[in-house]
């Protein structure tokens, strides 16, 4: 198998920004699956790309702390990513479901506690039940970096392995379940996202997508993962913990030339690891380019650009009916001179004349222009509040050298 370096560093490092640029918003939303799963993915991608980075051609056990952190992350993340798709198809269903329009904000935060103890405390809770059927403290694979170790006994299935399989069931149940209750009350439903402010239709519907999708990556790795182990390693019988942890702290190593022989292994290994980062492009296809992302690009373009000193444009341009209360007829790819506001300079006043009342020779005849515009001759009154505008909010023309 061909060295997929450096292409997966790269790849998950990217990754990890990407699926990171929606949170701000779905945090104000309050979308604590979309959140938990946007942060899970960003840990997944960030610890796969320094593992690869750090033992890249080498199998030197030089960062044993990072280890027992990076291998624990990895089997909290396992469960992690199917547990926020879990609360992200519970929360459709509620919505779905929802016998009423208004939901306050005590069920709000009451929802928000069940998704964190879902997204949070069963990953957490893995990663204590996984140590009790782990071998020892870890494995050093070179190019891929320190991965959990988990003894093929009868107790490591309840424990460890069928856990993401349960959970992608009970997600896939209640996903099943939302579009059911989708198709029975479409009318009621529309009414209701029409009524909140965090949740749109077509978000809902990618959010539909994006479970859904999250579900068939994870249960076909994870049967398969299963069925490996239970078909080509012996299981152990479980004598005792002291028998399982013992010499606990040994690390095995493993060569690219060894574990890359096996293609099945080495499959699995290479799947396993793309999957996370799958995952979170995936996420970034489907809220990173949306209408309102897109909206907070512009946004946060013209923060910094401010904030550099730089004057970007505005999205809301003032066209000529707008701003005059004339009716726009048969315009088409016609598009007016921006000019620069300016308030009246109170010195004009004081000289006797307006610095909207002259004009140079190389200045636009704005009524001319707009007649072409409108297709028809505009009035006398027309033209006289185009060319000498009353308020300070009135184009800028310039005005004559005194």
């Amino acid at each position: 198998m061909a060295d997929s370096y450096p292409l997966f560093p790269i790849f998950p490092l990217i990754s990890f920004v990407l699926v990171l640029v929606p949170l701000p918003w779905h945090l104000q939303a309050m979308n604590t699956g979309t959140c938990l799963f946007m942060i899970w993915t960003a840990i997944g991608c960030l610890n796969q790309a320094i593992n690869s980075i750090v033992w890249h051609k080498s199998i030197v056990d030089r960062a044993p702390l990072w280890c027992d952190i990076s291998t624990r992350l990895t089997v909290g993340i396992a469960v992690a990513i199917p547990a926020a798709s879990l609360c992200i198809n519970r929360r459709l269903y509620k919505i779905a479901t929802c016998q009423t329009a208004t939901i306050t904000y005590a069920q709000k935060k009451r929802a928000a506690l069940v998704d964190l103890s879902i997204g949070l405390g069963i990953p957490a809770l893995q990663m204590i039940l996984q140590f009790v059927v782990q071998g020892h403290r870890y494995d050093l694979f070179e190019d891929i970096g320190c991965l959990p170790t988990t003894v093929n006994t009868p107790a490591a299935y309840p424990l460890s392995f069928i856990w993401p399989n349960v959970i992608c069931m009970v997600s896939a149940v209640y996903c099943i379940l939302t579009l059911r209750a989708f198709m029975k009350r479409r009318a009621q439903f529309s009414q209701f996202l029409s009524s909140t402010t965090s949740l749109s239709v077509d978000r809902y519907f990618r959010l539909i997508c994006l479970a859904t999708t999250e579900i068939f990556l994870t249960v076909p790795i994870s049967t398969y993962t299963l069925y490996l182990n239970i078909t080509s390693k012996p299981i152990y019988h479980w004598v005792s913990w002291s028998d399982t942890h013992f010499d606990f702290y040994i690390i095995d190593v493993y060569p690219a030339k060894l574990w890359q022989s096996n293609s099945v292994f080495a499959s699995i290994l290479e799947v396993d690891r793309w999957s996370v980062v799958i995952c979170a492009i995936i996420f970034f296809a489907f809220f990173g380019l949306a209408e309102e992302a897109r909206k907070n690009y512009k946004a946060a373009y013209r923060f910094i650009a401010r904030r550099l000193g730089l004057n970007p444009p505005s999205d809301t341009k003032k066209s000529l009916d707008t701003k005059f209360g004339l009716p726009l007829k048969n315009v088409s790819g016609a598009n007016l001179p921006d000019f620069a506001h300016q308030k009246k300079d109170p010195l004009d006043s004081e000289k006797g004349y307006s610095s909207f009342s002259t004009f140079s020779q190389d200045t636009i005849d704005v009524s001319d222009y707009t007649e072409t515009l409108y297709g028809s001759p505009l009035s006398a009154q027309a033209k006289f509040d185009i060319k000498f505008p009353r308020t300070p909010d009135s184009v800028r023309f310039s005005r004559m050298t005194v």
